[in-house]
C-alpha cells in the first residue's frame, strides 16, 4: 500500500491506478485475471469512477486488455515480450550510465554507492521481493541522476516492464549475486566520471539479463515439449 506521505499528496484516483499497477507489476494481481469493476470498488473502498479511470490507464500502458463480451483482463507478458524489451534497455541504460556519469553530483556519488550496498547486503538474505526493489532503486537512481525528464519517462517505461517479468520468472538467486558486482562496476565507472566504461558495464549487465531470459525461454520450450 501507498505510504501516508503520498496518499496524502495524490488525489484518490491516481492512488487507484497506482495501487492496481503495483499490484499487477509485481504479480499479486495474475495475468489474465479480469479485473471487475465492482470486486475492485468493494476491495479498495472506493466507487467504480476512479477504478474505470484506472482501468482505462493501465490498457494504455499495455498492461490490461480490454475486449468485447470478454471485458478487461491483465494483459500475459511472454518471454518474447521481455527479449523485445531488452533489446531497447541494453542501448538506453547504456546511453543513462554514460550521461550519469558527466552529470552526478558529489552527494549523488555517496548515495548511488551507498544504494549499490544495501543491494550487494540484500542478495545474501533469501527475499526476493527486497532485492526487487532494490535493483529498481538503483538503476532508478542512476536515470535521476541525468536530470532529464524525456529520458526518465522513456526508461522508466521499459524499467516497469522488466519489473513485472523479474516478479513472475527470476527465482535463481545467483543470478543476484552477480548483479552485485555488476552494480557495483556500472557505479565505480559513473563516480569516477568514465562514461565510455559506466556504458559498456551498464551494456553488459542489460546484455546479460537478455541471455538470461533467451535461456529461461528455451529449458520453457523443452519443458513444454515433455509435458
Amino acid at each position: 500500500m501507498m505510504d501516508f506521505q503520498l496518499k496524502v499528496q495524490k488525489p484518490l484516483k491516481e492512488l487507484v491506478y497506482l495501487e492496481l499497477k503495483h499490484k499487477i507489476l509485481t504479480g499479486e494481481i495474475a495475468s489474465q485475471t479480469r479485473l471487475m469493476e465492482i470486486d475492485l470498488s468493494e476491495k479498495m473502498n472506493v466507487s467504480r469512477t476512479p477504478i474505470r479511470e484506472a482501468i482505462k490507464r493501465l490498457a494504455d500502458d499495455g498492461l490490461v486488455k480490454v475486449e468485447p463480451r470478454r471485458g478487461a483482463y491483465v494483459a500475459n507478458i511472454s518471454i518474447k515480450d521481455m527479449l523485445d524489451v531488452f533489446e531497447v534497455r541494453e542501448d538506453m541504460e547504456g546511453f543513462v550510465a554514460k550521461l550519469a556519469s558527466q552529470r552526478i553530483t558529489e552527494e549523488q556519488k555517496q548515495e548511488l554507492k551507498a544504494i549499490a550496498e544495501e543491494y550487494e547486503e540484500a542478495t545474501m538474505k533469501p527475499d526476493k521481493e527486497a532485492i526487487i526493489e532494490l535493483d529498481e532503486k538503483f538503476h532508478n537512481f542512476i536515470v535521476s541522476c541525468c536530470n532529464n525528464e524525456t529520458l526518465t519517462e522513456l526508461i522508466n517505461y521499459v524499467q516497469e516492464l522488466s519489473l513485472r517479468f523479474r516478479y513472475l520468472y527470476y527465482d535463481d538467486y545467483t543470478l543476484y549475486e552477480a548483479a552485485a558486482e555488476q552494480h557495483n562496476r556500472i557505479m565505480t565507472a559513473i563516480n569516477e566520471g568514465n562514461g565510455e566504461e559506466a556504458r559498456r558495464e551498464a551494456d553488459a549487465h542489460v546484455r546479460g539479463l537478455k541471455e538470461f531470459v533467451y535461456d529461461l525461454g528455451k529449458k520453457m520450450e523443452v519443458m513444454d515439449d515433455t509435458e
